[in-house]
């Protein structure tokens, strides 16, 4: 299931307090810092805000900058992000401003919450119900696949904040921290308790806008299991990167591998052909950067743009066989192997028959593809 880019926004204050601390809402961020926020909407296919944050801020979620909204038209979008709240209980206010302004807006809800909202909302505005309970997963995969929603840009609340970190979801944070103390122990913070993925998240960049600081963060920890998280597609991403850098080949394929701990550590990365090895495998080579007994490759993930191989004649053992006997239990992938040189490959099968989790991101089986365009018939190059 394709979900769109997750982007977190937020201010808070020095001692860690959201903005939002009462009726006299005490202002965080400055002129410039807004004005980069309405960049951000501006740039995304849609906007999400929790109901809580529509009931105690009642926000209109616009692209204010004239400039900005006849780029959009002007690239064929529409004039307005796509507005979106969640609700399981339906309790919204049909008079709040987020429904008459802007453009489309859409309602995730389930199916309890869709009846109390029949008929109440303005005409319009979209109602989707998800059953018995509201899960982001299936949320973000209406977004992507159904609403053709690329980026998501999250204002809040936290709790919205909170469930999206905590499930792995968020693909980026933009945090805004201002020379502010608010010191009230009862106002909201950022993200609420529970359970985290593990590890540091990846500092990408840091810079001053007007007198505030913007941070933006990305996630590291591989997902568990059969789940894929936000960091998961980043790691495959690089690794269909990798892939890029083998030398060409008309006898084998590019492929390029990372091999990273559970709490975000990259181990090793590896690419097809590396060192000036003609048959090198990318898994074989992020592998023997390592050390056979390393005790991180228990809970350690492999990302493979091409999944790895089963059968091969260049070498002893095939890669899905090195990957077992390293102890690794959880891979993910991009492509299936084709037939070009190995008929019916199925590494995916023999890692997951002796109890691995495998993952399959089939939206990156292009750019796994790219560099190997040369080797496949011209009907599968697209």
């Amino acid at each position: 299931m394709a979900h769109p880019y997750v982007l977190l926004s937020a201010a808070v204050s020095l001692d860690g307090f959201l903005d939002d601390t009462g009726p006299e809402r005490l202002l965080l961020s400055g002129p410039e810092d807004f004005d980069r926020v309405d960049e951000v909407r501006a740039d995304s296919d849609a906007i999400l805000v929790g109901a809580g944050t529509l009931r105690t801020d009642n926000p209109r979620l616009l692209v204010n900058s004239a400039e900005r909204r006849a780029a959009r038209v002007a690239a064929g979008l529409p004039e307005y992000p796509l507005k979106v709240t969640v609700s399981a209980s339906g309790d919204l206010d049909p008079d709040a401003r987020f429904w008459h302004t802007g453009g489309a807006k859409t309602v995730y809800t389930t199916d309890k919450g869709a009846e109390r909202l029949h008929g109440l909302l303005p005409a319009g505005v979209e109602v989707v119900a998800l059953g018995p309970d509201v899960e982001w997963r299936a949320v973000l995969g209406h977004l992507g696949e159904v609403k053709g929603v690329r980026r998501l840009m999250v204002e809040g609340g936290g709790r919205v904040h909170t469930q999206l970190l905590q499930q792995g979801l968020a693909d980026e944070l933009q945090l805004v921290v201002a020379p502010l103390f608010v010191g009230e122990a009862e106002a909201p913070r950022m993200f609420g308790p529970g359970a985290y993925p593990p590890g540091r998240m990846r500092l990408v960049e840091t810079r001053p806008v007007g007198d505030v600081v913007l941070m933006r963060y990305v996630p590291t920890a591989p997902g568990t299991g059969q789940r894929a998280s936000a960091a998961d597609r980043r790691w495959l991403e690089t690794a269909c990167e990798l892939a890029a850098q083998c030398p060409p080949s008309e006898t084998a394929f590019s492929v390029g591998a990372v091999i990273v701990a559970a709490d975000g550590t990259e181990l090793a990365r590896g690419h097809s052909r590396e060192g000036g090895d003609p048959v090198v495998h990318a898994e074989e080579a992020a592998l023997a950067k390592l050390g056979p007994a390393d005790p991180r490759l228990a809970g350690a993930t492999v990302y493979s743009s091409l999944e790895p191989c089963a059968r091969r004649a260049s070498r002893p053992a095939p890669c899905a066989r090195l990957i077992l006997d390293a102890g690794v239990r959880r891979v993910v992938t991009a492509w299936r192997e084709p037939d070009t040189f190995v008929q019916s490959a199925d590494g995916n099968a023999l890692l997951a028959a002796a109890g691995v989790d495998v993952l399959l991101l089939p939206e990156y089986e292009a750019c796994a593809m790219a560099p190997n365009a040369h080797l496949l018939p011209p009907a599968t190059r697209s």
